[in-house]
């Protein structure tokens, strides 16, 4: 155990449409900590929001808080929470807000697309960071400069993120393990019926090839080739010589385990990129057409009507813009 007995210091700042999931998940680990038998207390904490009015999750929920933006101690960790809509969460004040505290020192963090508001901060690049895998590709897409990973969390000196939901116990119980040991981290894991804690390398979604009639290493090669150029797509037989296969082998890959072909599953693969850009960004179809490798705007439109049965214009956030070039006042 720490040889300091003065409990370690959390703020939460809530933003509306924040995730319950995530949110509970990483407070219940610190709550937890504090019932251990020693009696001791090993953490306290405080929720923040703008204003300081309860603020609704995504669900609905409303949470009080128990103060507006305030100032922190810099023995403090700061956590931003975040879900839908961060971008309208992330104001002026609360980004300049959080320039100033940072630059005291502290740890900080963010759970779910909460990095983005670390990043339209200023405060994370240049760092490895992730987010929950849906808003990944929006992320990436606004701001390129940002080091993406697809982990379940991702720590890089005193900055912490996590993908959210079900991830941000693991990431707690890292910091709780690096802040009291193994044995703490261990018995709030038990507590919480949480009997295998996952590395923070480990992916965020159960991959398609880790399906046992699926695996198959030219498969999965072929896979991580596409994802990487979805801008700028391969010919199905540029694939198959960098896998060092015949096309027809490759056609016959893709139709054994995926009962496709590699042209329609890329296909696939981009209008995915593209459904998430549109309902996550305020980019043009114009733009997310020459994001996801479509050479005319007509091809781009026939092709996800096809998929999703609309139009790509219809896919507009409609003022639940995730990702926005600009910030409210």
């Amino acid at each position: 155990m720490n040889p300091d007995d003065s409990p370690k210091s959390y703020a939460f700042l809530l933003l509306p449409g924040f995730s319950t999931l995530g949110f509970s998940c990483a407070l219940d680990c610190l709550s937890l900590a504090n019932h251990h038998p020693s009696g001791r207390q090993f953490y306290h904490w405080r929720m923040l929001s703008a204003d300081g009015n309860p603020v609704s999750a995504y669900n609905g929920v409303r949470v009080e808080v128990d103060c507006a933006l305030t100032e922190l101690d810099r023995h403090e960790t700061l956590i931003v929470c975040a879900g839908e809509n961060a971008g309208q969460g992330s104001t002026k004040p609360v980004l300049n807000w959080l320039r100033r505290e940072t630059r005291k020192g502290m740890d900080y963090g963010a759970l779910s697309s909460g990095t983005y508001t670390l990043a339209l901060a200023g405060l994370i690049g240049g760092k490895r960071v992730t987010t929950h895998w849906e808003y990944k590709t929006a992320l990436a897409e606004m701001l390129p400069d940002v080091v993406m990973e697809d982990t379940l969390y991702s720590v890089d000196g005193r900055v912490f993120t996590s993908a959210g939901g079900a991830a941000s116990m693991d990431l707690m119980l890292y910091r709780v393990s690096a802040d009291y040991g193994t044995d703490l981290a261990t018995w709030v894991a038990d507590q919480m019926v949480y009997t295998a804690p996952r590395a923070q390398s480990q992916g965020q979604r159960m991959s398609l090839l880790s399906r046992p009639e699926v695996r198959n290493a030219k498969l999965l090669l072929t896979i991580q080739i596409m994802e990487n150029n979805l801008e700028d797509p391969l010919r199905p037989d540029e694939i198959a010589e960098l896998i060092h296969l015949s096309t027809r082998q490759l056609e016959r890959l893709f139709a054994r385990y995926l009962s496709t072909s590699p042209k329609r599953y890329y296909l696939h693969l981009r209008l995915e990129k593209a459904r998430n850009l549109l309902r996550q960004t305020d980019l043009s179809v114009t733009d997310v057409c020459v994001a996801c490798g479509f050479k005319s705007l007509s091809h781009f439109s026939k092709s996800y009507r096809n998929a999703y049965g609309n139009p790509p214009g219809t896919e507009a956030a409609d003022g639940k813009v995730l990702w926005s070039g600009n910030t409210k006042g």
